[in-house]
């Protein structure tokens, strides 16, 4: 190994677009790789500790410097946490992963991340659980893929990566800055804030989770296509002239127009794209959050059919995709003062936390306080939970090019929740798509609250059937 102490010691300020998931209950991505073969808890430590060797932001914890400021370090660091259990059916990952959903991440002592080994001796799922903070969909791709090198291959020596560079504003295109009309804006929203802050600390973050948790059940809907029916699929969009992922999300929001009609801001989509090549220091396969988001408003038309709708969806979203819109956000939140950013969510969710916690008082109070920040949700719609922010969330990572075969192991598949900076309940559903060893996964999330899953089941097996050309 190669790694001098030098390249393992880490310090650096949570940027501020990072600090939008900050004492976030519900931000959580995951990754689950379904691997074919023997593999014990003894061999899953090892290989975490190599992949933590490789990768800066899965060696520290969060503390605030004497300003207040909140820092990753790689001092005094605990290690992530490894679980093992027992694998009775190919469902048994899913309680697994709703259960491991719900405990907080210790951000003051350790990385905001975990593992669970759903095992058996002939086939498992390997669940990593990944704070947003750290993370985005394609950084727990590549560090699945880590773990199955390391893992059928014990040998195999640590390739360490340099940090990633974060989204700040030294890391943006030069086409993209905040105009002197937007900036005279957010300084005044900045002055408002600092006239009266509220600083939030891990005990609060603590309180919310429990409150979140409390009040929403999250459900997912795994659903996986073979070789066969992830070719076809390709296929079908390709005679149609579509990408797979504007035709699942035009037969998603077809299922939900289908089944539950003409609802409130069920047309309104965000599909997620990586940002790690847009950027000046381009974020590689290293850890870190570079992910943005296009949102669009589209009407189904049943009279259209689905193919003509998918294709009218192509051409409306497929232009969005710039530097502008799916950056431009980055560039303002970079401008604002990051207080505003850690009290995003409890000015939600402190609604939710229970007379007998300590943190009553404080957080229910802020909820009900008419300030700057109440002001901000309200201008973008997103004030309450019992308002949607969207219909459909889609992120797709496409086709990851990994070898099947680690050694006696097989990747068998991947499968990925991939979170997001809205409670669930203001989305109808989250999709997250992921493409590995030539087999297609989906992953249907929801609040019980918002959409029931009997509903849920209904849409998704219309939308499948649309997309698949199986409808009678």
């Amino acid at each position: 190994m190669n790694t001098t102490q030098e390249q393992m010691d880490y310090r650096r300020q949570v940027t501020a677009p990072e600090r939008l998931f900050r004492w976030s209950p519900f931000s959580t991505v995951t990754m689950v790789a379904q691997i074919k073969g023997r593999v014990t808890e003894g061999m899953l430590v090892d290989a975490v500790a190599k992949v933590q060797q490789r990768h800066p932001l899965l060696r520290v914890r969060m503390e605030e410097d004497p300003e207040g400021v909140p820092i990753f370090t790689s001092e005094g660091v605990a290690g992530i946490p490894v679980s093992v259990v027992p694998r009775d059916s190919g469902r048994d990952w899913v309680a697994a992963h709703l259960e491991a959903s719900r405990r907080p991440f210790e951000f003051s002592s350790r990385p905001a991340i975990r593992l669970i080994l759903v095992q058996s001796p002939e086939e498992s799922e390997l669940i990593i659980l990944c704070h947003h903070i750290i993370c985005d969909g394609l950084s727990l791709a590549y560090l699945a893929r880590d773990l199955l090198q390391h893992l059928g291959d014990p040998e195999r020596p640590v390739a360490s990566l340099p940090a990633s560079a974060p989204i700040d504003l030294e890391n943006l295109p030069a086409s993209i800055s905040t105009n002197g009309i937007a900036r005279f804006f957010i300084n005044r929203m900045n002055r408002q804030w600092q006239a009266d802050p509220v600083e939030f600390d891990e005990a609060d973050y603590l309180a919310a989770n429990q409150a979140y948790w409390d009040a929403y059940d999250h459900r997912i809907l795994p659903i996986k296509l073979c070789e066969e029916a992830t070719t076809d699929l390709v296929q079908i969009c390709r005679a149609n002239g579509v990408t797979v992922n504007s035709a699942l999300s035009a037969a998603f929001l077809a299922g939900q127009t289908l089944v539950q009609g003409e609802l409130p801001r069920v047309g309104n989509i965000g599909i997620a794209a990586s940002l790690r090549d847009r950027l000046p220091k381009p974020a590689g396969e290293g850890m870190g959050f570079y992910a943005g988001v296009v949102t669009t408003d589209y009407r189904y038309r049943a009279k259209l059919g689905f193919w003509e709708n998918a294709r009218r969806f192509h051409r409306q979203v497929k232009p969005l995709f710039t530097d502008e819109r799916l950056l431009g956000d980055f560039a303002s939140w970079l401008h604002l003062d990051p207080g505003i950013m850690d009290a995003l969510n409890f000015k939600r969710l402190g609604q939710l936390v229970a007379p007998a916690d300590s943190r009553h008082s404080k957080l229910a109070g802020y909820a009900r306080r008419d300030d700057l920040v109440s002001r901000i949700l309200k201008r973008s719609r997103s004030e309450s939970l019992d308002r949607k922010a969207m219909g459909t969330a889609m992120t797709n990572l496409t086709r990851m090019p990994f070898p099947r075969t680690y050694g006696p192991l097989e990747l068998d598949r991947l499968i990925m929740q991939p979170g997001g900076a809205f409670p669930l309940v203001m989305v109808n559903m989250v999709l997250g798509v992921v493409t590995c060893s030539g087999k297609l996964s989906l992953v249907v999330e929801h609040a019980e609250q918002a959409v029931d899953s009997a509903t849920v089941a209904e849409i998704a097996e219309t939308a499948m059937c649309l997309v698949q050309n199986n409808c009678s």
